[in-house]
C-alpha cells in the first residue's frame, strides 16, 4: 500500500514540474511604443488658422466658407450654431467647422395660395399647412416670414423631382396670395393674373434665397412640377420667362434649338402619335427631365396632368394636356440644355 501511493505522489510531483507547451500563460506585457525619428520628409504643413466663431450675447455664429465651393460644400451658417447640451459635459468647437457639409436647403418651390390676404396668413400660420414666407398682394414693401429656413415647413407634401423625393425635407417655400382659378363652362381652368409688385417682391426674395443656398436653376420649382397629378400651383399666368430675362432665375429653353426641334417633328409626329413606343419615349423624356411620371406606353391620365403641368411652367399659351409637336420640341430643347447629372 505505501509502495502504491509513493508511486502516485512520485507521478503527480514529475508531471507538475515537466514543461506544459500546450497551455498558454495570459500575463500581460504592457507595449513599449514605437517612437520614429522626425525627419525633414515628415515634417507636415500646419493647418491655416480657421476664422473664428463670433459670438453675440452668448448666442455663437459662423458666417465663413472655408469649404470647396467647386464641390457644393459650404460651412457658412446663416442663423447661429445649434449645439448639443450633454449633461454633465462640454460640447467644444476646437475643430469646427468641418468643411464636408453643405446645406439641406436645396430646392425652391413657389405656389399660390388660392386664397385673398386675410385667409392665407391665417390658413399658413395657424393651421396644418405653412411655407417659409408669403408674399401679400397688398402694394407694400413686406414680405412675411412664417418659418425658420433651418426648419421644414408642410408646403410641398408627397412630391418629388429627378432622384429627390419628400421635398419637404430639403426645399424653401414660397406662397403668393392669388385666387388661383375657375372653370369656365367646358372645364377649362381660367387663372387669375400676379400683380407686377408681387413679382418684384417674388424675384428679391428668390435672388437672394438662391444665392445664398446656392440652389441650382433646375431645382427653383412649381408645386405643379413636384406634384403633377395633384396641384396646379403656381399656374401658368406665373412668369417664368420673366424671370429667367430679368432676374436670371430657373430654367428657360433657347428658342433657337427649340425651333430646331421643331421642324425636325414634322408630319411623322401626328402619324406615330398613338403608338405605344412613341408614348413611352415622351414619358421617358418627362421622367428624364424630372418629372416622377411612371411609362406606360399609354396616354394614361398621370401622363396627361405631367404634360399639363410641364405646360403651365413652360407654354403657358396652351395647358391643355396634349403633347403636340411645339410642346415636344421645347421638351427636347430644356433636356438638351438641364441634362440630369
Amino acid at each position: 500500500m505505501r509502495k502504491t501511493l509513493y508511486i502516485i505522489g512520485l507521478s503527480a510531483f514529475v508531471f507538475s514540474c515537466a514543461p506544459q507547451k500546450n497551455i498558454k500563460k495570459n500575463t500581460y506585457k504592457p507595449k513599449t511604443p514605437v517612437v520614429q525619428p522626425k525627419t525633414a520628409g515628415n515634417t507636415q504643413t500646419p493647418d491655416k488658422p480657421k476664422p473664428q466663431i463670433t459670438n453675440d450675447h452668448g448666442v455663437e455664429f459662423f458666417t465663413t466658407n472655408i469649404a470647396d465651393p467647386a464641390k457644393n460644400d459650404n460651412t457658412a451658417s446663416y442663423g447661429s450654431i445649434v449645439s448639443a447640451k450633454p449633461a454633465g459635459y462640454k460640447v467644444v468647437k476646437t475643430y469646427f467647422p468641418a468643411v464636408a457639409q453643405n446645406f439641406r436647403q436645396r430646392y425652391l418651390i413657389l405656389h399660390y395660395t388660392a386664397l385673398p390676404d386675410d385667409k392665407s396668413i391665417t390658413v399658413l400660420s395657424q393651421q396644418a399647412v405653412s411655407a417659409h414666407y408669403l408674399v401679400n398682394n397688398m402694394g407694400d414693401n413686406e414680405i412675411y416670414q412664417l418659418v425658420d429656413e433651418n426648419k421644414r415647413a408642410y408646403h410641398a407634401g408627397v412630391s418629388s423631382w429627378r432622384n429627390d423625393k419628400n421635398l419637404n425635407d430639403t426645399s424653401i417655400g414660397i406662397e403668393i396670395v392669388n385666387t388661383g382659378y375657375t372653370s369656365d363652362a367646358s372645364g377649362k381652368r381660367i387663372f387669375a393674373p400676379f400683380n407686377d409688385d408681387q413679382i418684384k417682391k417674388v424675384s428679391a426674395l428668390v435672388k437672394d434665397i438662391v444665392a445664398r443656398y446656392q440652389i441650382p436653376a433646375t431645382n427653383v420649382l412649381a408645386h405643379s412640377d413636384i406634384a403633377p397629378t395633384r396641384k396646379q400651383d403656381p399656374g401658368p399666368m406665373f412668369p417664368w420667362k420673366k424671370l429667367y430675362d430679368d432676374y436670371q432665375i430657373g430654367m428657360w429653353y433657347d428658342e433657337p434649338v427649340k425651333q430646331n426641334f421643331f421642324a425636325l417633328a414634322g408630319t411623322d409626329f401626328a402619324v406615330r402619335y398613338n403608338e405605344p413606343a412613341f408614348i413611352f419615349s415622351i414619358q421617358t423624356m418627362l421622367q428624364k427631365f424630372g418629372y416622377g411620371v411612371d411609362p406606360s406606353g399609354k396616354w394614361d391620365d398621370p401622363t396627361k396632368k405631367t404634360i399639363e403641368a410641364f405646360q403651365y411652367h413652360f407654354r403657358p399659351q396652351n395647358y391643355d394636356g396634349i403633347m403636340d409637336a411645339e410642346t415636344w420640341a421645347v421638351l427636347q430643347a430644356l433636356n438638351q440644355k438641364y441634362p440630369m447629372k
